[in-house]
Formats: structure tokens, sequence, C-alpha cells
């Protein structure tokens, strides 16, 4: 006859059920073990069961070799602590593993500088969300990305920051800003704001960064994530599968450069962080983002901000028309009598020094650039619920656009 504990075991926990996909999701995305705690005491109905305990052997801790395992050390370790405070029943198993894990591996020997973690980002769909562009018919969408260990020693471009998870649930939910569009990230660090973009269908996806070690640890990531990463700016590749990768340091970056990039949609996820790179910074947004909207679509040409074009002679005038809650550079003399909008920028921060922050607001009210907080009225759907870590509401969403953006005549 079964006893009680076995009886339990056999029940087993639903992985669909909303607080196991965020059990699971928060282990792959390595939360801190506090976070893994609370998510599993609420598959528990506020203990961790014998069945939870189960549930988190079989998903993640039976094949641990998917896994970085002095992260899965501390976890099991503050698992089984919890469970003997609770006075609980552990599983053997897990005794076992911690066992083998203390004979096995030293915390120092991970602490290499160039140590690489991979943490899979789960963004997972609620209930509602299934007629966005975005939403897989799992409701799951997950990208697998190599990180680094030590991201305040000098690897931050590995680190995968809060505004960059903001900008990918703000892509993700709002997908037709960005489908069918040429899109181009400053600072893209790991990549995962290029994946996102991708999968909404953007017509063309430049990310750069200005680290060569960052850049090639995004080059990494996209193929990890089935995407070819080309470097060739000269090559056209109408390949969706496609993103360019570019190297691209802020303070070195030619205007002929930044013009032949020509984007309709420019992001940036904490970008606002250094004074020094404030104003290099705000040149390369400006040189971006003042496009001439000329009358043949097909080969609208960049000027410079001082207005001149290549051969440096001036013409054009300011055309430039606004609505209220869209800036737009309108073209009434173009092929097809079609509105043609202006470049704009998304950048996502989270505001750590307030002087930092309003010298840049001075800086781009001195080049002429136009900032509209949009952080109370274009809001993301929430698809990391289950990390504790990361706090949607600590980022602010700014859209920024050219004031003087032209057209020729």
């Amino acid at each position: 006859m079964a006893t009680e504990q076995e009886h339990e075991l056999e029940l087993e926990l639903d992985p669909s059920l909303p607080c196991c996909r965020n059990l699971l999701s928060a282990i792959l995305a390595m939360e801190p073990s506090e976070c893994l705690i609370s998510h599993a005491r609420a598959c528990g109905g506020g203990l961790i069961t014998e069945q939870v305990q189960q549930f988190i052997w079989d998903h993640c801790l039976s094949t641990p070799g998917d896994f970085h395992a002095p992260y899965l050390k501390n976890f099991v370790k503050k698992l089984i602590w919890q469970v003997e405070f609770d006075h609980g029943y552990v599983l053997d198993q897990l005794y076992e593993l911690y066992a083998q894990y203390m004979t096995s591996f030293k915390d120092d020997s991970f602490s290499k500088r160039d140590a690489r973690i991979c943490k899979r980002i789960s963004f997972l769909f609620p209930d509602g969300c299934s007629e966005l562009l975005s939403c897989p018919p799992s409701r799951e969408l997950v990208f697998p990305l190599q990180c680094s260990l030590n991201m305040l020693e000098g690897d931050t471009g590995c680190s995968i920051w809060p505004s960059s998870l903001f900008l990918s649930e703000l892509i993700l939910s709002h997908p037709e800003l960005f489908s069918n569009k040429s899109c181009f990230e400053i600072g893209s660090g790991v990549g995962l704001v290029g994946l996102c973009l991708a999968h909404v269908k953007a017509s063309k996806v430049t990310l750069t960064d200005g680290d060569l070690s960052t850049l090639a640890n995004m080059k990494f990531n996209l193929e990890l994530n089935n995407l070819n990463a080309e470097t060739d700016t000269s090559q056209r590749n109408k390949d969706p599968s496609t993103v360019q990768c570019l190297y691209l340091p802020w303070e070195s970056a030619s205007e002929s450069q930044l013009q032949d990039i020509m984007p309709d949609v420019v992001m940036g996820a904490d970008v606002i962080y250094d004074p020094v790179c404030l104003p290099h910074l705000v040149r390369v947004l400006t040189i971006l983002l003042n496009r001439m909207i000329c009358g043949e679509c097909t080969s609208c040409k960049r000027l410079s901000p001082n207005g001149r074009d290549e051969n440096g002679e001036r013409n054009y005038k300011d055309a430039s028309d606004r609505s209220e809650d869209r800036c737009k550079a309108v073209n009434k003399d173009g092929c097809d009598g079609r509105s043609k909008e202006a470049p704009v920028a998304y950048i996502a921060c989270v505001v750590r020094n307030v002087e930092t922050f309003n010298y840049f607001l001075s800086l781009a009210d001195q080049a002429k650039l136009d900032i509209m907080d949009l952080t109370d009225s274009l809001k993301p759907v929430n698809l990391l619920q289950y990390m504790q870590s990361y706090n949607q509401t600590g980022v602010r969403l700014l859209r920024i656009t050219c004031s003087h953006t032209i057209r020729q005549v």
C-alpha cells in the first residue's frame, strides 16, 4: 500500500500552471535564490512541499549540465535550509546533489574575470495577449544569452540591464511600432533588444557597440538564437534571419558613416550614464535623427545638422509638421502622395544620477532634439513577472525626435 508521501509525489505539478512557469523561468534566468524560494512557496501554497521539490528536481536539477553549477549549489543549499526551517521533508536526491557540489566545485574556481554564463530570458505572455503579433502559440518566448559574471568589474556590456529588459517588453507589447521598419540600436550589449526586433520582423536590424569584446559576445548570442551576424555594411542582405553588427564608438563615429545608416527607429537602453560620453551620444543621435525627406521615396538623402549636402551646398528649408501624438515630417511632393515619418528614438533609462540625466537633457536641447517622456503613456505588458530583480516601474522611457528634420524642395 502506497504511503502518504509516495501518493503526494504521484500528484505531479503541472508545468503549465502560472506559478510553475514563474519558478522555472526564474531558475532559467538565474534570478537570486530568494526569488526562487518565493516562487517555490507559491507553487506549494506557502510551503516548499515534496511535490515542489520533485518539480524542481525533474525540470532543473536532474540534468544540471545546462546550468551554472555554483548558482545551483547556492540555490540547493538555501532550498534545503528553508525546507528544514519549515520542519518539512527534504528529498534525498537534494541532499545527495548538494554533497556532490560540496566535493566537486569550489566557488573561487569560477571567479575568473572572463567567466561567462548562459541565462535564458523567458517572456511569458498572459491571457489576453494571444492577438499580439509577437505572441507565439505557446505564449512563451525564450532567448538564451551568454552573459558576464562580473558586470561590476569592467564587463558591463555583457550584462543584462533593466532598461534592455524594458525595451524588449516594449517591442513585444507594441510590435506595430517596429515591424517593417529599419531599426538601429546604440550600445546593444548582449543583443536582447535586437533579438526582439528580429522576432517582430523589423525590416532591418542593426546593432552596435563600442567595445570589441562586447560585440563578439553579441554576435555569439545572435548565433545562439539562430540569427546570422553580418558585419559588412556594403551588403544589402534581405534575409530576415540576418542582423547587422557594427563596431561604433560614439566619440569616433563619423558623420558619413552614420548618415549611411538611415534608420526609421533608433533604440538605446541605459546609455545615459557617463557625463563624459553624453556629448558624443547626443551628436550621434542628432545625426541619426536629422533625416531629409525628399521627393524620391525610395532614395531619401541625408543632410548634416548644419544643413549642407555632401557637396557643401545648402538646398533645403525646414518643412516639419508635427501632430500632438507623433512627430512627422510630411512631404507633399512625394511620388505617391503619402506622408513620410521622421526618424524617432526610444531611449530607456534608469535615472541613477539626476545631475547626469539633466546634463543629457540640456545637451539635447542645445542640439534641438525634442524629448517627450512616455513613461506614463506608453507602457509595455509585464512579460517578466517572475523577475523580482527587475522593476518595470523603475525605468523611464523617452521619445526623441529632431526638431529641425527637413525635406528637399
